[in-house]
């Protein structure tokens, strides 16, 4: 479509029904690099993209060497997506996004 002159709100609205989730990686402060969000692109309201963070990285600590340790944290919210694998006979199960304490699983994460 280049050439196009598009309104802002229809290039908008094609990026928000073509794009499912978005996953930022980030350079942490001992220099590794994780996933530390996990978004899905829901829809338009106005002429705002919505999204909603599925899951996010939370640091736990440091070990003896200075590494971040972390697990993911689900925020709670099952994707709208969900409906688009399950017609393709994908189920998962509804505990997956479920947020949990942190603690032995964040130990476990980091192994």
């Amino acid at each position: 479509m280049a050439g196009m002159d598009l309104p802002v709100r229809a290039i908008r609205e094609q990026i928000s029904s073509a794009v499912d989730l978005i996953i930022q990686q980030s350079r942490m402060r001992d220099g590794s690099r994780k996933i530390t969000y996990i978004t899905e692109v829901q829809k338009m309201e106005g002429n705002v993209i919505v999204l909603q963070d599925i899951y996010r990285f939370m640091q736990t600590g440091l070990d003896e060497n200075g590494k971040i340790l972390g697990a993911f944290e689900a925020s709670g919210m099952r994707p709208d997506f969900m409906e688009k694998f399950e017609m393709n006979g994908i189920k998962l199960p509804n505990h997956l996004f479920m947020p949990e304490p942190l603690g032995a699983k964040a130990e476990a994460w980091d192994r």
